[in-house]
C-alpha cells in the first residue's frame, strides 16, 4: 500500500489563535488550542503531551480539560491514561457536513474518474488557513492510503494545498508566504517558486500538478472551485494516482482536463456562470 507521508503536520503547524484585538475570550481560545492538538496521526494524547504542546500551566490545563470532558468534547481513558476527542464533537460538526452540498453533486463524477484512472479523487474544503478532506472516491484497484475525512491537508506540499493557496485573496496568500519565509527562508523560497508554477498551470490548463512533493510514489492534479456560501470558503478537487499506474503524459493530457470538467460541472450546478473575470478561477481549457 502506498501511504501518505503525514509528517508534514509537524512542519506545518495548525493556524494559531491570535488575540491582536483583545476581543477574544482567553479561556475559550485555550480550550480550542487543546482540541487542535489531536490529529489523524495523534488521536490520543497524554496530559503531559498536551501540556507540552499547548504550553499551558498545569492547573489551567486540567481545569480546561475537565470542562471539555464535561461538555462531551473530550474524554479521558483510565486504561490508557490518555485524552481523546469525544463523540460530542461530531454533533457540533454535523451541521457543517450537512451544508456541503458539493459532496452530493460531485460524488458520482468523482467515483467515475477514480475508477477510470485506478486512483483516488478527493474533495477538500478550506477557509482561512484551514484545509480538510470532506469527500473521497477511490477505485477498487487503488492501493493508496485512504485519508480520514476531516483530516488536515498540507498547504505547501500537496496539489490540493497549493491550488487552495492560489485561490485565496492575494493579501491573505502573501501573509501566509511571508510567515513561511520568516520561519524558514529556504522553505519560503521553495514555496514561492511552487506557487508561481501553480498559478501558471491554473491559468494555462485550469489545473495544477504535484509530482511527488509529499510522497515520491504519488502524483496529483488539483482544481479549486468557488463555493456557493459562505463566500470565503473554497473547495478543491484533486485526483491522485500512483506513479506506476500512469502512462506518459496521462496526468496533463487526460486526467487534468477531466478533473477540470468535473469542477466546472460542479460550479455550474452550484449556480456559477462560466467565464469569471477573477484570475483565481481559470477557465476550462
Amino acid at each position: 500500500m502506498v501511504n501518505f507521508d503525514l509528517g508534514y503536520l509537524k512542519m506545518e503547524q495548525l493556524p494559531q489563535i491570535n488575540d491582536d484585538s483583545g476581543k477574544l475570550v482567553s479561556a475559550l481560545a485555550r480550550g480550542v488550542q487543546i482540541l487542535r492538538c489531536f490529529t489523524v496521526d495523534t488521536p490520543a494524547l497524554s496530559a503531559r503531551a498536551l501540556i507540552d504542546s499547548t504550553r499551558l500551566p498545569k492547573p489551567t490545563f486540567f481545569r480546561l480539560a475537565t470542562t471539555l470532558c464535561a461538555a462531551g468534547l473530550l474524554r479521558y481513558s483510565e486504561a490508557s491514561g490518555a485524552f481523546m476527542i469525544a463523540p460530542g464533537l461530531l454533533t457540533l460538526a454535523s451541521s457543517v457536513w450537512a451544508r456541503i452540498h458539493v459532496r452530493q453533486l460531485a460524488f458520482g463524477q468523482m467515483q467515475a474518474l477514480a475508477d477510470r484512472v485506478r486512483g483516488q479523487v478527493t474533495l477538500a474544503l478550506g477557509a482561512g488557513l484551514e484545509l480538510v478532506f470532506v469527500e473521497l472516491a477511490q477505485s477498487k484497484e487503488c492501493t493508496t492510503y485512504r485519508p480520514a475525512m476531516g483530516g488536515h491537508i498540507s498547504l505547501s506540499r500537496t496539489a490540493t494545498g497549493r491550488a487552495y493557496l492560489a485561490a485565496l485573496p492575494p493579501e491573505q496568500l502573501q501573509r501566509y508566504v511571508d510567515g513561511v519565509q520568516a520561519a524558514d527562508p529556504r522553505q519560503g523560497q521553495w514555496l514561492a517558486e511552487r506557487l508561481a508554477e501553480t498559478r501558471d498551470d491554473l491559468q494555462q490548463h485550469g489545473f495544477c500538478v504535484n509530482r511527488g512533493d509529499l510522497h515520491r510514489e504519488l502524483q496529483a492534479v488539483a482544481v479549486p472551485v468557488r463555493s456557493s456560501t459562505p463566500d470565503d470558503e473554497i473547495h478543491v478537487f484533486t485526483c491522485t494516482v500512483a506513479v506506476f499506474e500512469l502512462t506518459p503524459g496521462q496526468l496533463e493530457d487526460d486526467i487534468g482536463p477531466r478533473l477540470v470538467a468535473l469542477a466546472r460541472n460542479t460550479e455550474a450546478a452550484l449556480g456559477h456562470s462560466p467565464g469569471s473575470d477573477d484570475p483565481r478561477w481559470a477557465a476550462t481549457p
